[in-house]
């Protein structure tokens, strides 16, 4: 079991508006910079509210923008820490994987983040992954399930009621 603390931990507890409950390890040894930026953007409240506005089944969901269409984000972006941008990230897309998301320009990532459902190695080196889900794939698994429109929203609102940091005991 997880609880939530006051201070930041390497892990971050996605509580859903329906009660459901995702826990996520960082991983600051693959993405350092992406790490520091999610743990800043979580201990400012950022996500709290927020919706997966981007939901593909077999392959993820996508959350982290405050507008809800996909071209929102924080005030900030930060560098691409993945191996087409000169960095060496050696962790997989393989299903639970949480990654940054990003324009076309390598830089440009800032508070969007998706969730693998599936492996997807074929973001390897494209996309700075920089944590994995520890507790929670069922709940990932109802996102992905839900019914989406042409365009990948869900058509019901999946929202994140909270994102803390929490630690294990």
């Amino acid at each position: 079991m997880y609880k939530t603390v006051d201070k930041t931990t390497e892990y971050v507890q996605i509580t859903m508006q329906d009660g459901g409950e995702i826990v996520v390890e960082l991983n600051a040894e693959c993405a350092p910079v992406t790490v520091e930026n999610f743990k800043n953007l979580v201990s400012q409240g950022f996500y709290d509210n927020l919706i997966f506005h981007r939901v593909i089944a077999g392959f993820m969901i996508q959350g982290g923008d405050p507008t809800g269409t996909g071209m929102g984000g924080s005030d900030k972006t930060i560098k691409g820490e993945f191996s087409v941008n000169g960095v060496n990230n050696p962790l997989s897309h393989e299903r639970g994987v949480v990654s940054m998301a990003r324009s076309q320009f390598y830089n440009s990532a800032s508070s969007q983040f998706f969730i693998c459902h599936a492996d997807a190695k074929f973001l390897d080196g494209q996309y700075a992954a920089f944590g994995r889900v520890v507790q929670g794939m069922d709940v990932v698994d109802r996102i992905a399930a839900t019914v989406t429109d042409r365009g990948d929203r869900p058509v019901s609102e999946q929202r994140m009621k909270t994102v803390r940091f929490v630690q294990k005991g």
